[in-house]
């Protein structure tokens, strides 16, 4: 669970329920994370209601600040609580990118196997 969690609200009320969803969703990011990042890490997440022509009343953002990077992910919908679940799988989609890329073993198995093939049979 990510310890450091704020929650800002612009021009919309956070409810208990809201609030709880929040922290729920957007703590467990961690599990994404490696090791390394866990203990620093920090989310900042910003709610806010606006008015958009096409009908997007809540906009969710989230800004996850880990070592060596900081990512972001913002989207609005008709629902906040919608809207903080596709931001949870955007950052999910980073944090596994981070991960990756962060950690030398992991996505880079079986690399070499593909150029090291060398036939195996002996001649006498």
């Amino acid at each position: 669970m990510i310890k450091s969690v704020t929650i800002t609200a612009l021009k919309y009320e956070v409810d208990d329920a809201t609030r709880r969803y929040v922290l729920k969703k957007i703590g467990n990011l961690d599990r994404y994370l490696p090791r390394h990042a866990r203990k620093s890490a920090v989310a900042e997440v910003k709610l806010r209601q606006v008015n958009r022509d096409h009908g997007n009343k809540y906009e969710a953002e989230v800004i996850l600040t880990v070592p060596d990077r900081v990512m972001t992910a913002v989207d609005s919908t008709i629902n906040m609580l919608a809207a903080v679940d596709i931001v949870e799988a955007k950052m999910i989609a980073q944090t596994r990118r981070y991960k990756q890329e962060s950690l030398p073993h992991i996505g880079r198995r079986r690399l070499l196997s593909r150029f090291k093939h060398v036939d195996k049979t002996v001649e006498i």
